[in-house]
Formats: structure tokens, sequence, C-alpha cells
């Protein structure tokens, strides 16, 4: 008699995955309207900082978040990120200064520093490593649909009702996201107690030497988001386009349809031989992205970087957790996204800081951004052919 698949899509995978796309529609729904609010507060030359300050924090606090995943648990973690969610969304009507402002999203930047290195190694634990691609795949299928949601739902509430309405929906989907956290089963099993001793961090708690392979990818794949968060923006206002979030939705909407398929093929085929073909997509939309000239073709090079995101995220989000130990599930999760926080920080501060406001600059960016996605492919050739040789 064949042996059933083990059940994955239970309660507790989805109230994790609704907890997800609350918080990440929570934060992503501000992106596309902030480079408009910070000029209104006379802080245009600072757009470069919205995104590298927020990176910058999570980065920071991916050390901190990776240790009490593995020791304090899962959930508070998780928990700490939504709360931060929640505090920013109803402090940025509050602090309407440029610094002001900059302080946000320095402190903003701690929930995605805490809340999705517990919940990729909540996942781990609950789902069979057979599984890991498909269970992470489906997880980030939630979690990009708040990225697809989000950018749109912000966009119309700014243009029907306010920018400070837009800060406090923010605010109400990530105190959504906290109550369904405090429903759910912990599945760490050695627990300790909170104290301030855990906070202590040295070097060896920083990085998951293991993963490190992962990590380079994933640091040269996201400098090209960065660009994209800095740059779509103003993009999409020089065409015309009235809700600066439709850009994001609709490469997010095709991230979803190819998460179905990319999950379960790294799976079966190897994390590695899909992560290629993602990027191989991926140095293609970035092309497409530096030559678009109409609204079509903007569409045209989101759908593509959408199904190249779909492609390789679920893949080396599961080729981290497997060359992760066990016991530093958590830390191995946490160096991944200090790769991303990196990537995306370095590619949003190094655009803003080229861009200065110059359209035709733009397209120089994306070309930048292919040539370092380009390595990362030929990273991996060599990282197999090393792998090959032992």
């Amino acid at each position: 008699m064949k042996k059933s698949p083990h059940p994955i899509y239970n309660l507790q995978f989805g109230l994790l995955c609704l907890s997800s796309l609350l918080f990440s529609a929570s934060f992503n729904m501000l992106i596309p309207e902030l480079p408009n609010y910070l000029s209104s507060l006379g802080g245009a030359e600072y757009k470069g900082l919205i995104i590298a300050l927020f990176t910058l924090t999570a980065g920071i606090s991916r050390p901190f978040s990776g240790r009490l995943t593995d020791t304090v648990g899962r959930v508070p973690v998780m928990a700490v990120g939504s709360i931060v969610c929640f505090v920013c969304g109803l402090l940025y009507p509050v602090l309407t200064s440029v610094s002001g402002f900059l302080f946000l999203r320095l402190l903003h930047g701690f929930s995605t520093g805490f809340k999705p290195t517990a919940t990729s190694a909540y996942v781990a634990d609950i789902a069979p490593k057979e599984r890991w691609g498909e269970a992470l795949g489906i997880h980030g299928l939630c979690f990009s649909t708040g990225m697809a949601v989000g950018p749109a739902i912000g966009g119309f509430i700014t243009l029907y009702f306010s920018i400070n309405v837009l800060f406090y929906v923010s605010s109400a989907l990530a105190l959504l996201s906290i109550l369904i956290i405090m429903n759910m089963k912990e599945t760490l099993v050695a627990r300790q107690k909170f104290r301030p001793a855990l906070l202590k961090i040295s070097r060896k708690d920083i990085i998951a030497v293991e993963v490190i392979p992962a990590a380079i990818v994933m640091l040269l794949t996201c400098l090209s988001y960065g660009a994209m968060l800095t740059l779509i923006p103003d993009r999409s206002e020089s065409l015309q386009i009235a809700n600066k979030g439709t850009f994001f939705m609709v490469l997010t909407l095709f991230s979803l349809v190819m998460r179905f398929v990319a999950g379960k093929a790294s799976d079966r085929y190897g994390r590695t031989r899909v992560i290629k073909i993602g990027l191989v997509v991926l140095v293609a939309a970035l092309v497409l992205t530096g030559i678009a000239n109409s609204v079509f073709m903007l569409m045209l090079a989101a759908a593509v970087y959408g199904v190249a995101q779909g492609i390789y995220s679920p893949a080396i989000n599961a080729w981290t957790v497997e060359m992760s130990h066990p016991d530093h599930r958590g830390k191995a999760v946490a160096t991944g996204y200090i790769a991303l926080e990196a990537g995306i920080g370095l590619g949003a501060a190094f655009t803003g800081w080229y861009y200065g406001d110059v359209l035709a600059r733009i397209p120089a960016m994306f070309y930048a951004a292919a040539a370092m996605v380009v390595i990362a492919f030929v990273y991996i050739v060599y990282w197999e052919k090393k792998q090959l040789s032992r």
C-alpha cells in the first residue's frame, strides 16, 4: 500500500501563510507612495534611503532574530516583527519631518529582520525535508500575494483618501497578523526563557558558514530588486501610470503563478538547476526593464521579472534550509536574509546616489543589475564544479 504524503497543508500552515500575507501587504503597500511622500516633506534627495535604511536595520537585526528563533522560539520572534510594523504605521503621521521619516524607516526595518526569519524556520519545522521546496514555495506565494495586493491597495487608498489613511491601514493589517500568530503552536522543542544574555552576539552567531554559497547568490540577485524599488515609482510616473503600485502588482502576480510549479520542481530536479533557470530569465527581465519606453513594455518587463522571481526564490530558500544545521536553522535562515537585505539595500543606495532624479540614467542601472545576476550564474556553475571535484 502506497504511503500517503505528509499533510503540510494543515491549520498551522494555513495560519502561518495568512499571517505572512497580511504582514507582507502591511509594509509593501507603503513602498510605491513613499518617494513622493518624502519629496512632499522636502527630502527628495534622500529617496535612495527609503529602502536602504529599511534594509540596513533588517540586516543588522538578523543575527539577533536568528539566535532568538533558535532559543526563545519561532512564534515570539514572529510576533515582534509584526508589532514593529503595527507601531510604525501609527507613527508615520506623527513624525512628519524628514529626519523623523528617515528614523521610522530605520525602525520599520526591524519588522522584516524578525518575522520572515522565524517564519521560514517554522515552515521547515512543520514540513518534511523532501517537500521543503513545495512548502516554502507555497508560503512564499502567500507572502508574494501581500506584495502584489499591498501596493495596489496602497495606490488606491492614496488616490481616493490620503497618505495618512494608508499608514493607518498598514498598521491595522500588521495588528491582524499579530492576532493570528498568537494562536499558533510553538514548534521549537528546547525553548529557553528570554534573558538579556541571549542578545550578546559573537562572530559565530552572525553568519552560518555552511549556507554562504546560497547567500552569495541571494545578495547578487537582490541588488536588482533594490534598484527596482527605487526607480520604478518615478519610471511609472514618467509614463503617466497613475497607480505606481501597478508594476509590482503585475510582477508579483506572475511570480505567484510560477511558485505553484517551481517549488515542486526544485524538490524533484535539484535546487541549483532551477535557480540557474531563474537567473537566466531574470537577466532578460532586467534588460527589458532598461529598454522599456512604454506602458506595455514596462508591464511586460514586470511580468518577466515576476516569472524569474517565482522560479528562483523558492529554490534558493529551500537550498539555504537544506544546507543548514538542524539545530541552527534560525541562524541559517537569518544569514540568507542578511544577504537579501544587503543586496536590496546596496542596490537601492547606489541607485539613489547615481540616479539623482535624472530619468535618462535609469536604463544603465538595470543593465548593471543584470551584470550582477550573470556573475551569480557563473558563481553557481563554479560552485557545482567544485562540489563534483570533491
